[in-house]
């Protein structure tokens, strides 16, 4: 009776634990009964479903990758170029993702795979080989993408990106395009040279202009205050020569000769009464002339 009732327990535990399953975030889960769909959950947390009957299948619902295998196309001009290739993508319909591929991750790339490569055989097909090579992987990719997804939605998935790793041209077209590329980055580099040197001359030019301003405004400041200083000096003069007018003139008269005579080699020729020679004499003040 024991071993009855102990496997008694073990059963209900078994049937209690199998009565839930769980959905973190980032997953949908499927609910099954005889292999058929039942229900979808997405939203995360503790779900309940019938014991033994009912059995749930957990899907990822982040963004997936795969490698494409590299195939090689021929252009609108038929040249033949080898493309390798990667697509993102995630589940958009668990359902019918269900259907068409029983949750596998792998046959989901496999049956990806054809379809990314026909979408890029398509693109390659209708641009010629130079078409190709001005447009840039940005255009040739999103075109791609364009036509996956209009035949990925039976399969309950969506191509997010495709991005084409490399391309590999034919050996008489490489010298040409890695011609065209030397010549491309030779003209961006000239153009950001003369970008740089007007920007130079434009700065040096502000520069010279600021220049000029700031040594008019300096001469012009300088000039004001030798103005200011010579305007001092005369009415000290001036004033100096309102108190003592004879000394003043002895001063003026000392000036002179130092100036005349101050290198030890000057010579002048004057009269004896000449009035610049007055104080060589007569140190006393002229008289007044009428």
């Amino acid at each position: 009776m024991k071993t009855t009732a102990a496997i008694i327990i073990v059963l209900l535990l078994l049937l209690g634990i199998n009565s839930f399953y769980s959905v973190e975030n980032g997953q949908s889960a499927l609910v099954l009964q005889f292999g058929k769909i039942l229900r979808t959950d997405s939203q995360p947390g503790l779900h309940a479903k019938v014991p033994l009957l009912q059995q749930t299948l957990t899907l990822d619902d982040r963004i997936l990758a795969f490698d494409g295998t590299p195939q090689r196309y021929a252009t609108a001009d038929k040249q033949s170029i080898n493309v390798d290739f990667y697509v993102k993508w995630r589940i958009a319909n668990p359902a019918d993702y269900y259907r068409t591929t029983g949750g596998d991750e792998l046959q989901a790339g496999q049956r990806l795979s054809p379809i990314v490569s026909n979408a890029l055989r398509s693109v390659v097909s209708a641009h010629t080989l130079q078409q190709l090579i001005a447009g840039g992987q940005g255009e040739f990719a999103a075109n791609t993408l364009q036509q996956s997804n209009e035949q990925t939605k039976a399969l309950g998935v969506a191509v997010v990106d495709v991005r084409v790793t490399g391309i590999e041209f034919p050996d008489d077209i490489k010298a040409a395009v890695y011609k065209r590329m030397q010549t491309e980055r030779q003209q961006q580099a000239a153009a950001i040279r003369a970008d740089g040197k007007q920007q130079a001359e434009a700065i040096k030019a502000d520069a010279d202009s600021q220049a000029q301003i700031i040594r008019a405004n300096g001469e012009s400041a300088a000039e004001r205050v030798k103005g200011e200083g010579d305007a001092q000096t005369a009415q000290i003069y001036a004033q100096a020569a309102a108190q003592d007018p004879d000394f003043f003139a002895f001063y003026r008269s000392l000036e002179a000769y130092r100036q005349a005579f101050g290198d030890g080699r000057g010579t002048i020729i004057l009269k004896p009464d000449s009035e610049f020679l007055r104080y060589f004499g007569n140190p006393a003040p002229a008289p007044a002339r009428h």
